[in-house]
């Protein structure tokens, strides 16, 4: 009966290690950055940090129109990191009552800004495969990337959109991308 009891216990403490491990690397999970700004983001000095207010474009969730949500964002110095914390936040969606503008599967490969003050965004194939489709939804995700970006960002001026390293003539099979695009105010209440 005594051996039982010690193979109980020393089963039941092999559980509840295993378990607490899994709650432990679980926590883990949830609080490291799943983006690659925010990673470049922890490996940068804090004195190296600063902190920019940023406008960041929203769909409305009753009428056709983009709505910006303020946000106090860290970011280095340069203007490729601050564009690439504006991407993170549009794919974190939004705080208010809106509605997001990135599939949450949606990843940002890579971002530059050429000598023209043409934005280059690489997204993967997830935003056009996981995007709900819909003219309305296409126009108001392109032009909340790009407002989010041109308005917020003296250095940019345009925005040209790739898809894993490649140009695409649409996003969804309504919206023209071959060329870079300017922020579009109309669409902004």
């Amino acid at each position: 009966m005594g051996r039982i009891r010690i193979l109980l216990y020393t089963f039941l403490a092999i559980a509840a290690g295993g378990a607490l491990s899994l709650v432990l690397l679980n926590q883990f999970y949830k609080s490291t950055p799943k983006s690659p700004a925010a990673h470049q983001l922890l490996s940068t000095p804090k004195k190296d940090l600063f902190k920019s207010r940023a406008h960041l474009y929203f769909a409305d969730k009753e009428k056709p129109f983009l709505i910006a949500e303020e946000r106090d964002l860290l970011h280095a110095k340069d203007a490729i990191s601050f564009a690439k914390m504006i991407i993170t936040a549009l794919s974190e969606g939004p705080r208010q009552e809106l509605m997001r503008i990135l599939p949450p599967e949606t990843v940002l490969r890579a971002l530059f800004i050429d000598q023209n003050k043409t934005a280059y965004v690489d997204f993967n194939e997830s935003l056009k495969e996981k995007h709900p489709g819909g003219s309305q939804t296409e126009i108001l995700t392109i032009y909340a990337i790009v407002n989010s970006l041109v308005l917020n960002i003296p250095e940019i001026e345009t925005v040209k959109f790739l898809f894993d390293g490649r140009e695409s003539m649409t996003l969804c099979g309504h919206m023209d991308l071959r060329f870079p695009m300017k922020a579009n105010m109309l669409l902004v209440r």
